[in-house]
C-alpha cells in the first residue's frame, strides 16, 4: 500500500492537506494521460480505501470503503476540493455500497443495509443507523457490495458469487432489488459472478452493469463484461457460459451460451471493471453525453497486468458500439501507484473518480483547448 501525507485526525473530522498533488508522496497525476482539454486534480487524498460513491442534493460526497469506515466530504468553498472529510461511520463489515434516496444515506455491509436520516445535516454527529435489510448472506468473498436507486424506486443490491467459480445457487450470484424500506425482496437477475456497479440509460431507464469473469482460465479469457438488463428474469450465465460464448470447463457441460443473454460488450480480461455511469452533464464535449464511464480496478493475476484506468464505452441506439481508454497513467513501469474504483458526475459536469490504493479522489474537467 502506498504511504500518503496525512493531516491529523480528530474524533470525526479530517481535514485534507492543502498541499498540491505533486508534494503528496506516491501520487503521480501528472502521468495520468486524457484526452485534449480534458485535465485532473486531486479532490481530496484523505480517504482511506475509498470505494463507491454517491452525492447527496446539497453537494455532499459520501464514500464507502471495504475496510470499516465511510466518509463525507465536503466542498465547502467551491473550489472543486474537498476541504472538509468527516468519518460518519466506521466498525462496519466491509461497507462499500452507498446510496442516496430522499434525504437519507443507505449504506451496505456485507449482510446487512442501514439508512442514516437527515446525515447532511448531522455530519459531526451522525444519527444512530435504521436497519433496512438483514438478509444477505454472511459470506466476505465477493461480499462486499455496490448499491443504487433504480428508476422504478427500487434499491438494487448485487450478491456476488462466493467464490472464483461454483454453482452456489440463489441468492448469489444475482442482482436483487427491494423497496426502500427492504420489502418486496426479489433477484432481478441471475447469472452474475459479481456486479460493482451499475446504472440505468437516462434515455431508455435500462439497467446497464459492469460484471467480473472468473479467474484462472488464462490471461487472456474469459473478458469483463458490460451487460445491459431491460427486463427482470434473465440470465447471463454464470457459471455455466462466460463472456456470451465460452463453456466454463468445469461447470459447462451440459450448457449452451445460447441460451443465456450476451453481454453488451467484452470489455477484456482480468480489468476488473468496477463503477460506471452515463455521462448526462454539459461540461464536457456534445459527444460524451450519454456515453458509459467505466473505473478497471485492475488485474491481479495476469502475467502482464492490465486496467488501472478509465474507458469510455459508446452507445448508440441503445446498444455499445465501442470502447475507448479515456483515462490512463495509474499503472506505470515501476507498477501501479492507484487503481480507480468508481465514478460519480458532479452537478457542474466534471467526473470524480475515486482510488482505494492512493485513498484519493479525483476530479476531471473539461476546458476548450486554447480557451
Amino acid at each position: 500500500m502506498l504511504s500518503l501525507t496525512r493531516c491529523a485526525l480528530t474524533l470525526t473530522l479530517l481535514l485534507t492537506s492543502c498541499a498540491p498533488a505533486a508534494s503528496i508522496p506516491g501520487l503521480h497525476l501528472d502521468r495520468i494521460e486524457l484526452p485534449p482539454g480534458f485535465s485532473i486534480s486531486l479532490y481530496s487524498s484523505a480517504v482511506p480505501g475509498a470505494r463507491s460513491m454517491t452525492l447527496s442534493p446539497r453537494g455532499i460526497l459520501y464514500v464507502g470503503t471495504r475496510g470499516d469506515k465511510v466518509f463525507a466530504l465536503v466542498d465547502s468553498n467551491d473550489d472543486h476540493k474537498a476541504d472538509k472529510v468527516y468519518t460518519i461511520a466506521s466498525g462496519l463489515d466491509m461497507p462499500n455500497g452507498v446510496a442516496w434516496h430522499r434525504g437519507s444515506l443507505y449504506v451496505a455491509e456485507v449482510s446487512r443495509v442501514w439508512r442514516y436520516d437527515d446525515i447532511d445535516d448531522h455530519l459531526a454527529k451522525p444519527p444512530k443507523p435504521v436497519l433496512v435489510s438483514d438478509r444477505f448472506p454472511n459470506k466476505h468473498h465477493h461480499g462486499w457490495k455496490f448499491i443504487r436507486f433504480g428508476p422504478d424506486d427500487k434499491l438494487y443490491v448485487p450478491i456476488g458469487a462466493p467464490c472464483n467459480i461454483c454453482d452456489p445457487g440463489d441468492p448469489y450470484a444475482s442482482i436483487t432489488r427491494m423497496n426502500a424500506d427492504g420489502s418486496d425482496f426479489e433477484i432481478f437477475a441471475r447469472g452474475i459472478r459479481n456486479s460493482v456497479g451499475f446504472d440505468w440509460n437516462p434515455t431508455t431507464g435500462v439497467l446497464w452493469f459492469t460484471d467480473n469473469g472468473r479467474d484462472w482460465l488464462g490471461d487472456d479469457e474469459p473478458p469483463d463484461e458490460l451487460n445491459r438488463a431491460p427486463k427482470a428474469g434473465m440470465n447471463f450465465g454464470y457459471p455455466f457460459c462466460h463472456g456470451g460464448t465460452i463453456l466454463d470447463p468445469k461447470y459447462g457441460e451440459g450448457h449452451f451460451c445460447a441460451a443465456y443473454s450476451s453481454p453488451a460488450i467484452d470489455l477484456g480480461p482480468h480489468v476488473a471493471a468496477l463503477g460506471m455511469r452515463f455521462y448526462t452533464g454539459t461540461m464536457f464535449p456534445p459527444a460524451y453525453r450519454g456515453q458509459i464511464f467505466i473505473a478497471e480496478h485492475g488485474s491481479w493475476n495476469r502475467s502482464v497486468p492490465i486496467g488501472y484506468r478509465v474507458i469510455l464505452v459508446k452507445v448508440a441506439g441503445g446498444k455499445a458500439v465501442s470502447k475507448e481508454i479515456f483515462a490512463s497513467g495509474w499503472l506505470g513501469k515501476d507498477g501501479a501507484w492507484g487503481r480507480p474504483v468508481d465514478v460519480q458526475q458532479l452537478p457542474d459536469g466534471s467526473l470524480l473518480i475515486s482510488d482505494d490504493l492512493a485513498g484519493a479522489i479525483y476530479r476531471i474537467s473539461y476546458s476548450s483547448p486554447g480557451s
